[in-house]
């Protein structure tokens, strides 16, 4: 594969990301502004995100100031080498981050510098998962430290929430987790969520819930019934956009369930927040992309 080109397409993948939300959330967002009543603080907020929105596409900046995490998830052939993919991955982030459209956002933990490349131990996180095709499959999502600081995770039963370890005791977890967010993860959000796993697995799983569109239907018909059964309650509890109030307090809810040991009953939430940077694209062997995903 031609690195010179597998770094540009990578590059685009960034600049795409950070600069343009896919269609699928912003037609959820424009639905979530037709909602909110004229004159109210809910609607002027979510005005302004789509004023945001328009600027950050016509002028290929960052929707929001805080890039945030970088996670690729890489599904590839069998000889995918991922070392050369991960030198290509970080040359376009530094790249990025020159440009602008990534901000200087990697920060040592023990001396506080910032790399200023957004190159680090942990920055970006790379997934890599082998596929059945010859083509590469990449996604990349953004997510914002001030969404992730909102992130909780829950072991039943839990007697404060009077949760059990049943799917009863999940829903319980999942809109008290709406309600200590409040406006602090730049609400209306989204819910990735994981039932079952161990502490670690569960937060990356539910974290891959966002790989997901806003409008698709989750094939487990109970899982498709609790989130649609959050998503009402939890927009009913008037929090809404920035936590100004409103009818939009969630944009979303998307669960996965893992396995878990006898002992352990976890749920582990992530929130997004309505800057839901997600795109993807798949790369042929020459290195150019041959399809964008999420269009």
């Amino acid at each position: 594969m031609n690195t010179k080109s597998l770094q540009a397409s990578l590059l685009e993948l960034v600049r795409r990301t950070s600069c343009d939300l896919p269609p699928d959330v912003e037609s959820t967002l424009r639905r979530a502004l037709a909602r909110e009543q004229k004159g109210t603080t809910a609607k002027y907020a979510l005005e302004v995100v789509h004023k945001n929105i328009a600027l950050a596409r016509e002028k290929s900046l960052p929707i929001c100031q805080d890039t945030g995490s970088i996670l690729f998830y890489v599904t590839g052939p069998k000889d995918l080498d991922s070392r050369a993919f991960r030198k290509a991955g970080d040359a376009a982030v530094k790249a990025a981050t020159e440009l602008g459209y990534l901000r200087q956002n990697s920060v040592d933990s023990l001396t506080g510098k910032n790399s200023g490349t957004n190159l680090g131990p942990g920055s970006p996180v790379y997934h890599f998962e082998q596929g059945s095709k010859r083509t590469i499959a990449v996604r990349l999502i953004l997510k914002g430290g001030g969404c992730e600081n909102v992130g909780i995770q829950y072991a039943l039963p839990n007697g404060a929430l009077g949760a059990g370890r049943d799917l009863a005791g999940v829903e319980k977890c999942l809109l008290d987790a709406v309600y200590k967010a409040q406006g602090k993860g730049c609400a209306p959000g989204i819910l990735g969520v994981c039932i079952g796993g161990d502490r670690a697995i569960g937060f990356a799983h539910s974290k891959e819930q966002f790989l997901r569109t806003l409008e698709d239907k989750n094939p487990n018909p109970t899982l498709a019934k609790l989130e649609t059964r959050v998503m009402k309650k939890a927009n009913a509890l008037g929090i809404g956009p920035m936590g100004f109030g409103g009818k939009t307090t969630l944009l979303g809810c998307k669960i996965g369930a893992l396995n878990r040991l006898p002992a352990s009953f976890f749920v582990s939430i992530s929130y997004m927040c309505w800057a839901y940077r997600r795109r993807g694209c798949v790369i042929g062997g020459s290195g150019k992309v041959s399809r964008w995903l999420y269009t």
